[in-house]
């Protein structure tokens, strides 16, 4: 087995469903053949490729670690899981699946399909994302491993969890395990596995602006190097905890560059009612508003220029859906 490729489809598969992540594996394959290629790629064509995916931390650490193994390494990744967990973006999971699979160390793979199967056959009720719930489910997964083919056996474990042993309604009376299933004799298995209830998530009004200048180009900026959407492109935003009047956002989005006077009008919002965008801890309102500037924009493109620019799932749909721009006068 190929430890890029077995490294590359378990980085866009952290935190992403087999069908959505698939056509991105597929794309990064096609475009990056060898881990040489991908470090030798821009991060904003690595950006641009993971478009959509979201945790776009992940896309920066696969950039990262490739260009790392290239030069550092020689292009040859480490062969045990101790070298492995070493590589940024790397964790336990990750460095257990290549170790396995590539090189049969004896290293049990704990994901959320592994997790499910585990907790119903054993009757198991500890949180799977509590810290007590973690540790017993690898000591568990540690123990029922198949020492003389890892690989295979951790990819049939995972596998079992997608596709037989699911989340809702499993069909348990043809499963091969149902007479050892403690949730299948208990009647528990929709209550397997355990997870601590999250924070309540916060809804926070996005409010872009959209602003075309005397040339029809269009206002994008890259976001800073932290918080959400690090390095990605956006239009101008302004934040706030409640929607806001179209007179508060001219307001603001005049005061965005300081003492440089844009004169922003005809302002207007393209969708009233916000679009709910969520992330794990936060609920986006997201609201575009559409204007035209007196003087030339700081940082402006064309409708065409924007389609190659790195940007959030957000904005990627709302230009698709909007563009090419055509210009207020």
């Amino acid at each position: 087995m190929d430890p890029y490729k077995i490294w590359l489809s378990e980085i866009i598969l952290q935190q992403t469903q087999v069908v959505q992540g698939m056509p991105y594996y597929e794309k990064f394959v096609n475009h990056f053949p060898t881990v040489e290629k991908l470090a030798q790629a821009s991060e904003q064509e690595v950006l641009k490729l993971w478009q959509g995916l979201g945790y776009y931390s992940r896309a920066r650490n696969l950039h990262f670690t490739a260009q790392w193994v290239s030069t550092a390494l020689g292009g040859v990744f480490p062969q045990t899981f101790k070298g492995l967990l070493a590589l940024k973006g790397i964790g336990v999971y990750t460095a257990s699946a290549i170790a396995s699979i590539c090189y049969n160390e004896p290293k049990a793979v704990v994901d959320g399909n592994v997790y499910r199967v585990l907790s119903r056959v054993f009757g198991i009720e500890l949180p799977i994302n509590a810290v007590s719930g973690i540790k017993r489910f690898q000591e568990l997964a540690d123990e029922q491993l198949y020492l003389e083919d890892p690989g295979t056996y951790n990819q049939a474990v995972m596998e079992f969890g997608a596709l037989h042993c699911v989340p809702k309604n499993p069909d348990c009376s043809s499963c091969p395990l149902s007479k050892n299933c403690v949730a299948y004799a208990t009647g528990s298995v929709a209550k397997l596995p355990v997870s601590v209830k999250k924070t309540k998530v916060k809804a926070v009004y996005y409010n872009f602006l959209v602003i075309q200048d005397v040339h029809g180009k269009i206002w994008m900026r890259p976001r800073p190097a932290d918080g959400i959407w690090p390095n990605l492109f956006e239009f101008p935003l302004i934040e706030s905890n409640k929607p806001l009047e179209v007179g508060q956002v001219i307001t603001k989005a005049n005061a965005l560059i300081e003492g440089d006077d844009l004169w922003i009008r005809d302002l207007a919002a393209v969708n009233p009612v916000p679009r709910v965008h969520r992330l794990t801890h936060k609920k986006l309102m997201v609201v575009f508003w559409t204007g035209v500037s007196k003087n030339p924009l700081p940082e402006a493109y064309t409708a065409e220029e924007l389609f190659a620019l790195p940007v959030p799932a957000v904005i990627a749909r709302f230009i698709s859906e909007t563009f090419p721009f055509t210009p207020q006068n």
